[in-house]
């Protein structure tokens, strides 16, 4: 499956995107998120996979720094990232009875022209945890959590990096945004098994800003920001990892305001139009919930229950949004919406209203007030977008060999061939 009450301006070194109110492991188990206690932040991790969610503070010996980062692994253990003199010091952390244990990882030291360093998606596997480095000239790409003998540098790619999407499930092709001296933006993709090998993966168009959002790895759905329909202006597209097919963007995804992707339904295999995608739409200062699916055409608005971490959620196999919040009342809660008719496969259940879990009544209780039942037709205050046929955005400029292909190229320089999201799984293997 794709994913604090702190929220950034940035994510995943992307500055268009603001950072998710929490983290969630790939394989929907359990999140982490920074939380606040008077004045104090403290790290806290949520148990998402047993029969209600329930939350365990983790705090340390002193309120930790807003800016820390924290991600859950898949083992339940949270990983910690601070700052301090200048130096990145990673641990684990896990709750021992009352108290809060700490395994001390090591530290990564930023060199002269560094600027940042952040934490990269949980990875798919779960079991280890990454790292970007942004210099001026190159970024590094990190190991620091999962390796055996502390942080570990795993490659170096020429150009500053941003963003971080993992393309398989076995923690090996990770796609970056590069933008090298002078030039656009475009996303590469990094072999971590083979050195760091580096590939090109979107190329729209030969001056266009292209960079990648968020990928599935069952169906190969990818989504895509790109300037090239309108230079200076970046259109929110799809494409599918693999096609030769020109990237689409539709029309129901042009809004007032930022769109960012947050979380796409897995289980689809080779079905990428049939993918349920959750949409963030909004910023800082009041953000809602989209969803859209490819062969719809239409974004349906719904208000999110009260207390979301804005831009945090999963989707299960079967089509139900997920979405996590904290309020007063409830500490730590999920509610759930079933995707609009048409907007997956066969199959689907159709409430369309925000659903509170069938657990215990404790479980009930503390959902009523941040889980009412919210209909699509509840329009809020914001423009809603009518169904329309989407246009297929045909880049005339854009050369035949490029458009959206993986390509594997060998060590000696000579034959590449398409790379799908099977071919990378089992070339990993």
């Amino acid at each position: 499956m794709t994913v604090c009450a702190l929220t950034s301006t940035t994510a995943n070194g992307y500055e268009g995107a603001a950072r998710p109110g929490c983290v969630i492991t790939a394989d929907g188990s359990y999140a982490a998120r920074l939380a606040l206690d008077g004045e104090s932040w403290y790290p806290e991790r949520w148990t998402l996979d047993g029969p209600e969610p329930y939350a365990v503070p983790l705090p340390g010996n002193q309120p930790e720094e807003p800016g820390t980062e924290v991600q859950p692994m898949a083992d339940g253990r949270v990983l910690i990232h601070r700052v301090v003199a200048g130096r990145h010091l990673f641990s684990l952390l896990y709750p021992t009875g009352p108290g809060t244990g700490e395994l001390q990882l090591g530290s990564v030291d930023c060199p002269d022209g560094a600027t940042r360093l952040w934490l990269l998606p949980p990875a798919p596997t779960g079991d280890r945890a990454f790292a970007l480095m942004a210099g001026p000239v190159s970024t590094t790409v990190w190991l620091v959590a999962g390796g055996r003998f502390g942080p570990e540098q795993l490659a170096q790619v020429p150009g500053r990096c941003s963003g971080g999407v993992w393309l398989d499930r076995v923690d090996r092709m990770l796609a970056l945004d590069r933008t090298p001296d002078g030039g656009p933006t475009k996303t590469v993709v990094v072999d971590l098994a083979r050195g760091g090998e580096v590939s090109p993966l979107l190329q729209i168009a030969d001056g266009s800003d292209d960079r990648l959002l968020l990928a599935d790895a069952d169906s190969g759905l990818l989504l895509i920001r790109s300037d090239a329909p309108s230079p200076g202006h970046g259109r929110l597209g799809w494409g599918v990892l693999g096609s030769m097919l020109p990237v689409r963007f539709p029309e129901c995804l042009q809004l007032d305001g930022p769109v960012t992707p947050f979380a796409i339904q897995p289980g689809q295999a080779l079905m990428p139009e049939s993918c349920a995608v959750a949409l963030r739409i909004g910023g800082a200062s009041g953000s809602w919930v989209g969803v859209w699916c490819p062969a719809e055409g239409r974004v349906h608005h719904l208000a999110p229950p009260e207390g979301w971490l804005a831009g945090a959620g999963l989707w299960t196999p079967d089509g139900m949004l997920r979405l996590p919040y904290a309020t007063a009342a409830v500490r730590c809660g999920v509610a759930g919406v079933w995707a609009p008719a048409g907007t997956t496969g066969p199959g689907t259940r159709t409430a369309g209203e925000w659903a509170v879990p069938e657990s215990t009544e404790r479980t009930e209780r503390t959902h009523q007030a941040a889980a009412r039942p919210v209909p699509l037709q509840q329009a809020p205050l914001w423009r809603r977008v009518e169904p329309e046929e989407v246009p297929l955005v045909m880049l005339r400029e854009t050369p035949p060999v490029t458009g959206l292909r993986l390509e594997r190229r060998e060590r000696n320089g000579h034959g590449a061939t398409p790379l799908t999201p099977d071919a990378s799984v089992s070339a990993a293997r």
